[in-house]
């Protein structure tokens, strides 16, 4: 019998055909459903990203108003979950508090345990409505505060910072943060849509899907990386203090996060748009420190390792200018990404096959048993 070839990390194999993400890393392409990156973060909205996400097409007027009315009728979670949220302890890492309040939430949904196409249509709609809720609801719990009830009449960007924050955002502000939203919607097979879709395939329920990918996100080596990048622009505190950072650390052979992608080896298409947010931002808020400090951070490591920036770097300015606490920088990424998992997790359905990949064995073979006196 001849053995499976192995590729460690399963780098570069081909799982599964899919027809939401391309990506060309060697150009930098990065495209949903056909349209690339950087004219739908030009000229769209999240709501409309979402839209192309499930249906496969860019909406047409009627269609993403009606879209955006659903999402913002179902952005209230159940006063159950709030309840279970208000039991958490305090200092619980808010990716462990989003992870378990979503499994909660299944419990709740009128469609648990109905697997149609539909039924699971209402429930990706659900889950990406209440997400951003949840992940203010408990900023706000563990700061000793009620919840805030959400905003119908705005937009899905605009309610999560109106959450967070307890004021309406300005324009710059709320466009900002659709445009992050947008450009973190998805990303092909990445470790967490990976571990969502081998879910799915065994026919588990959504919410279980979800929870997967999660767990999944909530690992150094996929969330995270921009939370350390903002301590390190906060360690730095000047773009003065940024050549000798980074001969240090390079001489320490540390890794300096926010750079490099496993895919692109070019610019990463997204952070084209992030370092320009992250620049507006800082003009809009008379205080460029932050963007200045990632703009001279940026040109030495390039200059240093060859390397480019990629989304997590620039997300981090711009997250922290939008007032985002900083542990809450990955869950805010699922805010954004669960519009795609639940994308993977309609198409894996709908042509589904249990996902089982084999192993290269490299234990010890053809033992003799001994028997247990005798060892």
């Amino acid at each position: 019998m001849t053995k499976p070839a192995y590729t460690a990390g399963l780098r570069d194999v081909v799982a599964a055909s899919s027809s939401i993400c391309f990506i060309d890393g060697a150009k930098g392409i990065l495209a949903y459903r056909g349209y690339n990156i950087h004219d739908l973060a030009e000229h769209s909205t999240f709501e409309e990203v979402v839209y192309l996400l499930w249906q496969g097409r860019l909406p047409k007027h009627a269609e993403l108003d009606e879209l955006s009315a659903k999402l913002a009728a179902n952005r209230a979670v159940p006063p159950e979950i709030i309840a279970l949220m208000k039991m958490f302890p305090r200092e619980a890492a808010p990716m462990d508090a989003l992870r378990t309040a979503i499994s909660a939430l299944s419990f709740y949904d009128p469609d648990q345990g109905n697997n149609s196409l539909e039924a699971n249509r209402r429930k990706a709609l659900r889950l990406t409505a209440q997400m951003a809720t949840l992940v203010a609801a408990f900023d706000q719990i563990r700061n000793g505060r009620e919840p805030l009830e959400p905003k119908k009449e705005l937009a899905h960007a605009a309610n999560f910072l109106y959450l967070l924050n307890g004021k309406e955002p300005t324009a710059i502000e709320a466009r900002a943060f659709d445009v992050a939203l947008i450009l973190h919607a998805d990303h092909e097979f990445n470790a967490s849509t990976f571990a969502a879709r081998v879910t799915a395939a065994t026919l588990a329920d959504m919410y279980s899907d979800i929870v997967s990918a999660m767990g999944a996100l909530s690992g150094p080596l996929h969330g995270g990386a921009n939370e350390a990048v903002v301590r390190m622009l906060l360690t730095i505190g000047s773009p003065e203090g940024v050549e000798k950072y980074i001969h240090d650390k390079l001489a320490a052979k540390e890794k300096i996060m926010g750079f490099g992608h496993a895919v692109y080896q070019t610019e990463d298409p997204r952070a084209t748009h992030l370092r320009h947010l992250s620049r507006e931002m800082g003009e809009r808020q008379g205080d460029n420190k932050w963007f200045e400090i990632s703009r001279r951070l940026e040109e030495v490591v390039n200059k240093e390792k060859g390397l480019k920036a990629n989304v997590d770097f620039y997300s981090a300015s711009t997250y922290y200018m939008l007032g985002i606490p900083i542990d809450l920088f990955t869950p805010v990424f699922a805010i954004s990404r669960i519009s795609g998992w639940t994308a993977h997790v309609l198409e894996q359905y709908a042509n589904n096959r249990l996902i089982r990949p084999r192993a290269e064995y490299t234990g010890a073979e053809h033992l003799d048993y001994v028997l247990i006196d005798k060892r």
